[in-house]
């Protein structure tokens, strides 16, 4: 479908790709994978044909279509979101418009053009069905339920939603489109757990072919069946899901090390056996032969350095069993009731999950729980010698990006030496010269990691997270997992990520609008009680 033959791309003195060829088959899913700044963007874009490599060539068939989807959004305004996504659906949207515009042209048979626009009606109206438009606003309503959108959503103002649902809109224009090749960035990265199962079901379904990145291992290992890792211009392709990726990768990397030691050891070996005896007439022989095998060997590649992020949450002083306690909570917004009479008791030590449908109040019960709003009624109770910490996504959006991290860090804790500091910011990967780096440059899981090590400054025994893993690339989320698995105090969280869900929460609270439900055990027994994996999971359709 798509080749690319010994393709060549770099910019400035940044290279990219050097002498890189695979092949895109049709109905591949694939998943695209790399460390930050390996070139997977501009992979994007030769796949899709926005840039040409410097040399060697990319192949695709003439007719192909191709859906690209972002991070990044239009400033859209003036239409409902089903009407926009329809417009950005392609080439079936563009079919749409073409037949709005020539249907009253068909009422006018004395114009000069209407045989001409009789034969465009024909013919436009036929590819339109070809590709499905006659049932378009039917499909384009049922993705974006899909996708997490009520009814009023759909058929209010595009320009009224904030930036992480018009992502959900543009997300859908692509689903809508069906082209031959989807290409996703990080697709999963503004929804909930119920429309990232959703998209799941949906990607497995299709036909088309798939390529993404993704920072949600159950997706990459649900729909992906090749992995493609990018790393230092070269291109290595996997057959099978991230787990057996990442086996096959640890594998690799064994053999290789086992093979550069082996080497190393014989090239010492033999150049000890060269200086020993360089100087002596009768060993001259077999000293220039060892000299010329030893030119003739080809190096084996010094192994990289791996270094695996790791997190190291400060000691707590221990809390009280009680550790905090919700009585009687109500809370409204309006004629809607989010929380009605809600009763909980979180206990020292329990790694308590939050889950629920959009609208069922998470949040919302974060926030009185750390005490960010009130409740209508009922009281939050805080018990003995609890130290309470708060994380939620605007905290890392809202870093004043005034100077370095350092210098974040001294402005938020001026009382503190500059050697304490560097090194908590060294407990969440700044070290060395990162330190130094602008927090205005920093990648979404930069901030993250910054915010987090700001809030466990204070050494807290409670953690009340919301959606602390959002914008974590998948060993960040797998360093701050096991920073949370060995912290001594309590953690009150929101995640739509499973992996984390399953390794880390104790107890399930359940919510919908204006009910909680407790399952008193881990997230695997919540999901084998309830056969569900998500509370409002819903079923994907084309």
């Amino acid at each position: 479908m798509i080749a690319f033959a010994n393709v060549h791309k770099q910019y400035g003195k940044q290279i990219l790709f050097t002498g890189v060829s695979f092949q895109l088959d049709p109905g591949q899913k694939v998943g695209l994978v790399g460390p930050n700044g390996a070139g997977k963007s501009t992979l994007f874009r030769l796949l899709e044909g926005s840039e040409e490599p410097d040399k060697g060539s990319v192949e695709r068939p003439r007719r192909l279509s191709i859906g690209v989807f972002r991070q990044d959004v239009g400033d859209w305004r003036g239409r409902t979101v089903l009407e926009q996504v329809v417009a950005d659906a392609g080439e079936v949207g563009a079919m749409a418009k073409e037949l709005a515009e020539l249907e009253p042209r068909l009422s006018e048979p004395d114009a000069p053009d209407f045989d001409q626009v009789l034969e465009r009606y024909g013919d436009v109206q036929e590819r339109f069905a070809a590709l499905g438009g006659y049932d378009l606003e039917a499909r384009a309503a049922s993705i974006l339920a899909g996708l997490g959108l009520s009814p009023e959503q759909i058929e209010g103002d595009v320009g009224a939603l904030s930036g992480g649902w018009k992502m959900r809109v543009a997300l859908g224009a692509v689903l809508l489109m069906q082209p031959d090749v989807m290409l996703l960035d990080e697709p999963t990265n503004h929804l909930d757990l119920e429309s990232i199962l959703w998209l799941e079901q949906f990607l497995r379904d299709t036909s088309k072919t798939v390529v993404m990145t993704c920072h949600d291992r159950d997706v990459m290992n649900r729909v992906v069946g090749r992995i493609v890792e990018i790393d230092a211009g070269k291109i290595r392709t996997f057959t099978g899901d991230y787990d057996f990726y990442e086996q096959q990768r640890g594998e690799a990397a064994k053999r290789h090390e086992a093979e550069y030691k082996s080497q190393q050891a014989l090239l010492a070996k033999e150049e000890r056996f060269i200086e020993r005896f360089k100087g002596q007439p009768s060993k001259s022989s077999a000293v220039q032969s060892r000299a010329r095998m030893l030119e003739k060997i080809e190096r084996v590649e010094a192994p990289k350095k791996v270094i695996e992020k790791r997190f190291a949450f400060p000691a707590c002083d221990r809390s009280g069993e009680r550790v905090i306690e919700a009585i009687g909570l109500c809370k409204s917004y309006g004629d809607k009731h989010v929380h009605d009479q809600l009763d909980l008791l979180v206990q020292r030590g329990e790694k308590l999950a939050v889950m629920g449908e959009n609208g069922s109040g998470k949040s919302t019960l974060l926030n009185l729980l750390a005490g960010v709003s009130k409740a209508d009624s009922g009281q939050v109770k805080i018990g003995a010698s609890v130290q309470m910490a708060w994380f939620a996504q605007q905290h890392a959006d809202n870093l004043s990006g005034r100077g370095s991290v350092l210098a974040e860090l001294e402005a938020r804790f001026p009382m503190s030496g500059q050697g304490t500091l560097r090194q908590l910011a060294g407990a969440f990967s700044f070290s060395g010269d990162e330190v130094d780096k602008p927090v205005s440059v920093l990648s979404g899981g930069e901030k993250t990691r910054l915010a987090l090590a700001m809030m466990l400054f204070a050494r807290p025994n409670l953690l009340i997270l919301d959606e602390p893993t959002n914008h974590l690339d998948l060993t960040t989320k797998r360093a701050l997992l096991d920073a949370l698995l060995g912290f001594e105090g309590t953690v009150v969280f929101v995640s739509h990520d499973r992996a984390f869900l399953r390794a880390l929460a104790t107890r399930v609270l359940e919510l919908s609008p204006g009910k909680a439900w407790e399952y008193p055990g881990s997230y695997p027994e919540y999901v084998a009680s309830t056969g569900r994996e998500a509370p409002g999971m819903r079923v994907a359709g084309r």
